[in-house]
C-alpha cells in the first residue's frame, strides 16, 4: 500500500503544480470542474445512492451546474466582484460553521440528516460548490497583471494543507494522548490538531518571508491558520458522512489514496475559507 501511495504522490504532484502555472484560466477552471464531477460521483455514495447510473447523472448534473454558472461569468472575468462568486465564498464559511456544529454534536447530529439523501446532497452541493470557486478565485487573482500571482497563492494553500497534516501526524505520533474527535476520526488527537495549526503558522511565516506576497504578516498568519483549522474540519466532515455510509474511502480512483475526495476533502475547506478571508474579509486585493 505504501509503494502505491508513493507513486500515486510522485505522479500526482507534478501534475498538480504543472496545472496551477501552465494551464491558462479557463483550462484551469475546466480542469477544477472535472476534479469537482468526480468529487460529485463520489459524494452520491456518501448521500445513499450506491447505483453507479444514479451517481453518474449526479457527476454530470453537477458538472451542468458549474458550467451554467461559468456561463453567467462576463468575458475576460478576472475579478471576485461577482455575486455568483462572493455568494459561493460566503456559503462556505455558513457551511463550514454548520459542519462544525454537527461534527462537535454527532453521532446525535445524524439523526436528523441519516435518512435524507436531498439533505446530504446538498450537505455535498455546499462542499463542492464553494471549493470550485475558491479555486478559480485564487487562480484568478490579478490575472491581468500577473499570470502567476493567483498560481502562487494556491499553492501556499496547498502547501498549508499538506504541511499542517504532515505536522498534525507527526506532532499526534510523538504526544498524542488525548483525542480530538473519538466519535468520528478515533485517530486524530488534540496535541496532533495544535502541532498542525504551530507547523501552519511556521509555514505562514517562512512563504512570507520567502516569497513577495504583497500581505501583511499578521493577515497571512490569521487567514493562514483558519484555513488550517477548516482543512481539519473539512478532513472530519467526510470522516463523518463515510462513517454513516460505512465505507472506508471516498472511491479507489488513486491507487494507494482511495478516491478524490479523499485527497481533498481538506482542501474543499480551506481553499474557499482562505479564498473568503483575503478577498472580501480582508480585501487583500
Amino acid at each position: 500500500m505504501l509503494k502505491y501511495r508513493l507513486i500515486s504522490a510522485f505522479i500526482l504532484i507534478p501534475v498538480v503544480i504543472a496545472a496551477l502555472f501552465l494551464l491558462p484560466l479557463i483550462g484551469f477552471a475546466i480542469t477544477t470542474l472535472v476534479v469537482c464531477m468526480l468529487a460529485a460521483w463520489e459524494w452520491g455514495q456518501l448521500s445513499g445512492f450506491v447505483n453507479r447510473s444514479q451517481r453518474v447523472w449526479l457527476a454530470v448534473l453537477c458538472g451542468l451546474l458549474l458550467s451554467l454558472m461559468l456561463f453567467t461569468l462576463p468575458e475576460y472575468y478576472h475579478s471576485t466582484d461577482i455575486a455568483v462568486v462572493q455568494g459561493s465564498l460566503w456559503l462556505s464559511m455558513f457551511w463550514w460553521l454548520a459542519a462544525l456544529v454537527l461534527v462537535l454534536l454527532y453521532p446525535a447530529s445524524a439523526a436528523f440528516w441519516r435518512r435524507s439523501k436531498g439533505l446530504r446532497l446538498a450537505f455535498g452541493l455546499m462542499t463542492i460548490v464553494p471549493f470550485f470557486w475558491g479555486m478559480v478565485a485564487l487562480r484568478g487573482w490579478h490575472y491581468d497583471t500577473n499570470h502567476y500571482y493567483g498560481a502562487v497563492w494556491l499553492l501556499y494553500v496547498m502547501i498549508l494543507v499538506w504541511g499542517a497534516d504532515s505536522g498534525a501526524y507527526m506532532f499526534g505520533k510523538l504526544f498524542g494522548k488525548h483525542k480530538l474527535a473519538p466519535k468520528v476520526s478515533p485517530g486524530k488527537t488534540w496535541q496532533g490538531f495544535i502541532g498542525g495549526l504551530f507547523t501552519a503558522a511556521i509555514i505562514s511565516w517562512i512563504y512570507g518571508e520567502v516569497v513577495n506576497l504583497e500581505v501583511a504578516p499578521s493577515t497571512l498568519l490569521i487567514c493562514s491558520v483558519v484555513a488550517a483549522l477548516a482543512s481539519v474540519l473539512g478532513d472530519l466532515t467526510e470522516s463523518m458522512f463515510k462513517r454513516e455510509a460505512g465505507i472506508k474511502d471516498s472511491g479507489n480512483l488513486i491507487p494507494g489514496h482511495g478516491g478524490i475526495l479523499d485527497r481533498i476533502d481538506s482542501l474543499t475547506a480551506a481553499v474557499p475559507v482562505f479564498a473568503c478571508l483575503m478577498l472580501l474579509v480582508f480585501r487583500t486585493i
